[in-house]
């Protein structure tokens, strides 16, 4: 979630308004950079404002603060006569200014801050204006908010980044959203000013480093080292004390900022009424988390908050999100994955299970949540096999867990049950599909992609189908796969055609080998060459190598060429454009980074990626999408152009390119004989499938279906394909 879902006030007044509860922490809870240039500031605003400043980092943000030393005439007159001496009247004044803690909150809360300091998440530089060498007091009074979807909260006024400005002095600030049009270019011209004053290339202003003042700083404020795993925990008890609560801060609430839509209401009233079990089928971008929460929140009234709550998603990083959704409902969870923040979590989860079991006062309700791969752990499951009180299991991406192995763990013994997911039908599984229907029950809401652009809740979209083909080399390696697949069939007991072990992974082998046809990287360079010089490009590649020459493709040599290696020299060598890879080797840290850079385009223009758009990672900046990675499973294809369609800031549409891969040119079909024209008509069903799919809720609908039906009227195709019938012979 990010701060376009926040309600956001026009102005903030000081008393009528809690500006640090109103408008700072809630923005600040979302956000991944915030930026203060202040006239005066002081230490304990930052011991105030805390829990957002917290939650920057969590997200793995950035907090720059530039401001100015609390100056008078004496000082003033002092650099004047000795300007030589600037920099030391100027350290002097400021390590004044480095308040005594007024309690043992505040002392406790810059401890906090010096460690984030020490950490790289809090950086300070000094502002002091210069006019013909006449140093002054730098007066500037600006915040900039920013989220990792490219949204910003820009806000001025007369308050400084005191604790006294804050919560005693008559203050007012003026707030600008990026996402409202009246409010664009201010916000764009705050920020540019804020990035001239950050590099010190504002004009009679003079702005540096002084190293002395993170040392300093830390001298005097830290009392000990936190470790990663506490960070979480210190965000609750900061919160639990500035909102004057008991320690126990784990009784959910519904957040202020929030606002359910009516669809939303009605599926949590339609699994209420299913004895809360069911399924919420919602498109990508059209608030599954924050449904599933509310739905979870609807039932603890129920139980008077004695429950148990598993929460499962398939990666770390969903994992992650959710925790921040979790959070914003005043939910304490226990994170569980291998490199959680925090690394008691298994002995966290012991005692919170023996607490409900032992029905200890305000200690029977607990949250966990956790990663796929770690719910399947023999450790974790004979822990969850002790809770003896009511328990709900939420699992996101439910599909997933249509597999064989995974289903096991669907038991009987989780009397509240709730699946979220986009694609809940198995490709090729009906069984699968079967048992998540079978334990989570009915569809509670059908919330349809079509729908969901038709509300705006996603945006609109063109679609160009770009039809490469495979080399004569690759073509030959398809063949030959698809020969050895046939000999690796065999008939189940129920009578069904099925693919043997083998025949699985030669069927993996031909896919790579569209997957990575060598005529995708031509194509893309004539058509992304007339984007050279914009900004939100993603380029989404296979998982796959290129094919090279005189290779029979029996074995993966150490010397191929990675297609995302290949792409990534393509634009960033030949063509000259600013790209990053974002794949699995890049840290969570850094895929927020670069999601920001991406986000903010002021220097990134292509994210060249593996896999994000199947992992659901959020980059709903991207508006032109290029699409190498080829796939005949549906769940996978919806799910991608879902996460292109996020609406954002500045996004009136968004263009996806497909690189449909055929055998050959479509001139050359003609002169095949009818038994070649069928074995190469597996490869073009499957592909036109997807476009058929994909062309029918374009803007540009009728543009592209020209070019299916080209393609359709060369193979002699004269059905419509979008029903994504096929086995495994066949695809």
């Amino acid at each position: 979630m990010g701060l376009r879902n926040i309600v956001v006030k026009n102005e903030y007044r000081s008393p009528q308004d809690n500006i640090v509860k109103d408008f700072y922490i809630p923005l600040l809870n979302h956000a991944v950079l915030y930026e203060r240039a202040v006239g005066y500031f002081s230490s304990s605003i930052l011991a105030s404002i805390a829990e957002g400043v917290l939650a920057v980092k969590f997200n793995n943000g950035k907090i720059r603060i530039v401001a100015s030393p609390n100056l008078n005439e004496d000082d003033i007159e002092a650099i004047r006569i000795g300007y030589d001496k600037r920099n030391q009247i100027l350290k002097n004044v400021l390590f004044q200014n480095l308040e005594e803690p007024k309690n043992i909150f505040e002392k406790d809360n810059l401890n906090l801050l010096v460690n984030l300091i020490e950490k790289n998440y809090l950086d300070i530089k000094i502002a002091v204006t210069d006019k013909k060498g006449r140093v002054g007091m730098y007066h500037e009074k600006l915040g900039i908010i920013s989220d990792n979807q490219g949204n910003s909260v820009v806000f001025s006024g007369s308050m400084n980044e005191t604790d006294n400005a804050v919560f005693h002095n008559y203050e007012t600030i003026d707030v600008f959203c990026s996402w409202k049009p009246n409010d664009t270019d201010r916000v764009n011209e705050k920020r540019n000013a804020f990035q001239r004053i950050w590099e010190n290339k504002e004009e009679d202003l003079i702005v540096f480093d002084f190293p002395e003042l993170p040392e300093e700083l830390i001298k005097k404020y830290k009392t000990h080292n936190i470790a990663d795993y506490q960070w979480q925990e210190e965000i609750q008890r900061i919160k639990a004390v500035s909102d004057n609560t008991p320690p126990e801060i784990n009784k959910p609430t519904f957040p202020k900022h929030l606002e359910l839509r009516d669809y939303q209401l009605r599926a949590i009233s339609e699994w209420e009424k299913n004895d809360y079990r069911g399924i919420f089928d919602m498109a990508t971008g059209t608030g599954k988390t924050i449904t599933g929460l509310s739905a979870v929140l609807e039932l603890l009234k129920t139980l008077d908050n004695k429950l148990a709550v598993i929460v499962v998603a398939p990666y770390q990083h969903l994992v992650e999100q959710w925790v921040e959704d979790i959070i914003d409902f005043n939910i304490k969870p226990i994170i569980g994955y291998s490199a959680s923040s925090q690394k008691n979590w298994l002995s966290l989860l012991d005692n919170a299970i023996r607490d409900q079991k032992l029905q200890v006062a305000n200690k029977e309700f607990f949250c966990f949540i956790c990663t796929n791969a770690t719910f399947s752990t023999e450790k974790v499951q004979s822990l969850l096999s002790k809770i003896k009180g009511a328990k709900l299991l939420v699992v996101d991406e439910a599909h997933n867990f249509g597999a064989e192995s995974l289903s096991k763990l669907l038991i009987n013994k989780y009397t509240y049950r709730l699946a979220l997911s986009a694609t809940l039908e198995r490709h090729n599984d009906i069984e699968g599909t079967k048992r998540l229907y079978d334990f989570f029950g009915d569809k509670c809401i059908e919330y349809t992609l079509e729908r969901a652009i038709e509300e705006e809740k996603l945006t609109k979209y063109k679609y160009y189908p770009i039809l490469t083909k495979l080399s004569d080399l690759e073509l030959d390696v398809y063949s030959q796969l698809s020969y050895e697949i046939s000999k690796c069939v065999i008939i189940d007991k129920s009578g069904k055609v099925k693919l043997t072990e083998k025949g699985k992974m030669l069927a993996l082998k031909r896919a790579r080998v569209v997957a990575g046809a060598i005529n995708k990287l031509v194509k893309l360079e004539e058509y992304i060459t007339q984007y050279k010089n914009d900004r939100h490009i993603l380029v989404y590649c296979g998982a796959t190598n290129i094919l090279p020459e005189n290779q029979d493709y029996s074995e993966i040599n150490k010397d191929d060429i990675r297609q995302i290696d290949a792409v990534t020299e393509l634009l960033g060598n030949k063509l000259g454009m600013n790209i990053a890879q974002f794949t699995s080797r890049e840290n969570i840290q850094k895929r927020e980074i670069l999601k920001h850079e991406f986000a903010t385009a002021e220097t990134l223009q292509a994210l060249v990626a593996i896999k994000c758009l199947d992992e659901g990672v959020n980059i709903p900046k991207i508006k032109i999408a290029f699409i190498l990675a080829s796939t005949t499973n549906p769940k996978e294809y919806i799910q991608r152009r879902g996460r292109v369609l996020r609406l954002a800031e500045g996004k009136d549409f968004a263009e996806i390119y497909d690189f449909i891969t055929l055998p050959r040119d479509l001139d050359e079909v003609h002169f095949l004989t009818e038994e070649q024209r069928k074995r190469e008509l597996t490869l073009v069903k499957n592909e036109i499938s997807r476009a058929e799919e994909f062309a029918r809720l374009a803007m540009n609908m009728g543009q592209a279906e020209k070019i299916i039906n080209e393609v359709k009227e060369a193979y002699s195709i004269n059905e419509h394909l979008f029903d994504y019938e096929e086995d495994y012979l066949n695809g």
